[in-house]
């Protein structure tokens, strides 16, 4: 097995200040500037984030210096997986050097296809696939995604980058700079966030930060997926590739939230070599975590918006597991829930609502778990895959 130093990038920038953010030359606009008024009779808070967003650009919330991981898709995907735990990044935009250009982006969302997909395979054994090269990957894998390169312009507006990616259900979206082509930085929720908790000190404050969550329509409240801790790492993979979520919460027999195992605690079975033991407990799992994780940040249906965003953005997480009194998980509270909320729906009001009661305290007398089916695969779209793998290395 290939030693991280080993491991070759395509192109690489050494520099990393993630926690650097400033507002570049063109500076903060002020309220007044703002191109939209709000319509006659509407609640003019509504509008408030909306109008900052679209009142800066991409070019503004980007740091002045950070990481960034480019991989050829000639290279083998067991080494674009390391250099992705060795560097602490999340992804990496694709070059192919045939047409020239970028033509994806390799995520630990693709670690983990890989993983579910081929696990259990009569014919393809895991270790195979670690000499595939990204290539053929990817020519498997686009016959059931559009795997297209969705990016945005840096002055484009932060607006159509919060569109772009709550559309498109994607976390990171490349800036790519139109006249050469290349790839500037990679625009998350969390750095938009980031960005307006710093600089929204200078907006006026919407009223509505001041209501309890239990009072506001944001976040998803039932159909929570969840996982328990006697459960399987192969089961918690089968949950992100179906409902397509980016974090679980473990709990016990009763439901008590005790941990949180996301996708990026998956990238790291590479480092730790488990990646051929999916059958270990979640438990297990945990326990084996050897770097620093997130843990399990929570909120409660008495706390404001204003409380959840300012410590969702302090912390640096993507989401909060609302509890009740007992640390029942009674709902999610993300990263995009609140963009939504906050930027999206008041602009668009076609946009289709979150997955909230009409009444959240109702949530609080429910005890009607929620229970994940996977969605088997034909067998013979499989067994047609496999083979079409098992030729191709």
């Amino acid at each position: 097995m290939d030693s991280f130093a080993e491991v070759p990038l395509f192109e690489m920038d050494e520099y990393e200040e993630e926690d650097v953010l400033s507002v570049r030359s063109r500076g903060v606009c002020t309220y007044a500037t703002y191109p939209m008024a709000p319509p006659a009779g509407a609640d003019p808070d509504t509008y408030i984030y909306m109008n900052f967003m679209k009142s800066h650009s991409c070019y503004d919330a980007m740091p002045r210096s950070s990481k960034l991981v480019i991989f050829d898709t000639t290279l083998q995907v067991k080494k674009a997986f390391f250099a992705l735990v060795a560097n602490g990044v999340r992804a990496a935009p694709l070059w192919d050097s045939k047409l020239q250009c970028f033509v994806g982006m390799l995520t630990i969302t693709d670690f983990i296809n890989i993983l579910h997909r081929y696990y259990k395979s009569p014919l393809v054994q895991i270790y195979e696939l670690e000499e595939h090269k990204i290539e053929t990957w990817r020519e498997i894998y686009l016959q059931y995604s559009v795997n297209r390169l969705i990016s945005i312009k840096p002055e484009s507006s932060l607006f159509d980058a919060i569109y772009s990616l709550l559309k498109n259900k994607i976390h990171r979206l490349p800036v790519i700079d139109p006249a050469s082509g290349n790839v500037l930085h990679i625009l998350t929720h969390k750095r938009i966030l980031k960005f307006l908790h710093i600089f929204g000190s200078m907006i006026p404050k919407p009223r509505f930060l001041q209501k309890q969550i239990n009072e506001v329509p944001i976040g998803t409240f039932r159909e929570i997926a969840t996982i328990q801790e006697s459960a399987s790492v192969y089961e918690a993979l089968a949950i992100f590739v179906e409902r397509r979520v980016s974090a679980l919460p473990v709990v016990n027999e009763q439901g008590k939230v005790l941990a949180l195992y996301s996708r990026f605690d998956v990238i790291n079975l590479a480092a730790q070599k488990n990646y051929n033991n999916l059958n270990m407990t979640m438990k297990e799992a945990l326990t084996s975590r050897s770097c620093w994780v997130e843990g399990v940040l929570k909120c409660y249906p008495h706390e404001t918006l204003e409380a959840i965003i300012d410590r969702i953005a302090k912390a640096e997480v993507h989401r909060l597991v609302l509890v009740d009194k007992e640390d029942v998980v009674r709902g999610i509270v993300s990263l995009s829930d609140i963009l939504q909320a906050l930027v999206l729906t008041p602009a668009v009001s076609s946009l289709p609502s979150p997955k909230v009661p009409a009444s959240i305290s109702q949530i609080f007398t429910s005890d009607q778990p929620f229970k994940f089916e996977e969605n088997k695969m034909a067998a013979d779209d499989v067994k047609q895959d496999d083979n079409i793998v098992k030729n191709r290395a």
